[in-house]
């Protein structure tokens, strides 16, 4: 397998060197931070990253008030006890994107926090507390739990909310199969366990978190035509 030393190497010959590099890595938040997170942010993080996939991004952000105040701040009491009715009244509402398997997300997604929130105190907690030694874990978890959580969503949604994750882009799974971690887009368990080897390798090897290691594969590869 690749060492991390050489794909970072890549990495800063690509971005115009160390220095440069560095400062566009992003960093996650503290431990204690995500604990402040209230419970109807996380379903706000959910639900902006699931409405934009297929579509502009600045359809969303454009609309994200009417979002808001549709969804009832994201309230996750409040759209748990969504009826049906309600979600069909939602379809024929301007303020938001009208798309019915989207919007029955945010009430089933909802519901799931509830649950977090019931087991662990807080989702916050929850997301907190999962080591990033098991991202491949928590990513599996969400698909199972939550509504359209699958692909790269979940972990967008999490990144977006300061959490230490890695993103299955295309540069990145380029560079994981060049690595010799995969040779095949991981979808399987096995290789997705792989996948989660290599980064814990690559972690303890760097000291960094899983956001760098994450951008670092992405930015040492290039798959443009």
């Amino acid at each position: 397998m690749q060492s991390f030393a050489e794909i970072y190497a890549q990495a800063c010959d690509r971005h115009g060197g160390s220095e440069a590099f560095e400062a566009s890595l992003p960093n996650p938040s503290a431990i204690e931070e995500l604990r402040t997170i209230p419970d109807h942010r996380w379903l706000a993080g959910f639900t902006r990253v699931i409405f934009q996939a297929g579509i502009s991004w600045k359809v969303i952000d454009a609309k994200w008030q009417g979002f808001e105040d549709a969804f009832h701040q994201f309230d996750i009491g409040q759209n748990a006890m969504m009826s049906d009715e309600d979600l069909e009244r939602l379809v024929s509402d301007t303020r938001i994107v009208r798309h019915m398997p989207k919007i029955q997300s945010v009430r089933a997604n909802a519901i799931m926090l509830q649950e977090f929130a019931q087991q662990h105190g807080s989702p916050a907690a929850m997301f907190a507390d999962w080591p990033p030694t098991d991202w491949i874990g928590l990513l599996a978890f969400l698909k199972a739990k939550g509504s359209r959580l699958g692909g790269n969503s979940a972990a967008y949604a999490l990144h977006y909310m300061g959490l230490n994750g890695f993103i299955f882009g295309r540069d990145g799974v380029a560079a994981l199969i060049r690595a010799g971690v995969v040779d095949k887009i991981p979808k399987s368990a096995r290789d997705l366990a792989k996948v989660q080897m290599a980064l814990n390798t690559w972690m303890e090897e760097s000291g960094r978190p899983l956001n760098h290691i994450s951008k670092i594969l992405a930015s040492s590869i290039d798959t443009s035509p």
